[in-house]
């Protein structure tokens, strides 16, 4: 799981426990450990939208969108 540098996590427990649970999926179905591991955490983002903290550029969701007129 993804750690910062103060060792904390920055996804829930239940996003955790959701990655584990893809990864063993994939691990199943014969992936390599690290290519399942990626590929739950890249399933984990994409449907929380990423961690429970904000951070990164800040792109999602900006309220400076332009209006078309």
């Amino acid at each position: 799981m993804p750690k910062r540098k103060d060792g904390t996590s920055k996804y829930t427990e239940k996003q955790e426990r959701k990655a584990d649970h893809i990864a063993e999926q994939y691990r199943e179905k014969g992936v390599a450990k690290k290519e399942a591991e990626a590929r739950a955490w890249a399933t984990v983002n994409k449907q929380d939208g990423g961690g429970k903290n904000p951070g990164g550029s800040g792109r999602k969701g900006s309220s400076s969108k332009k209006e078309d007129k």
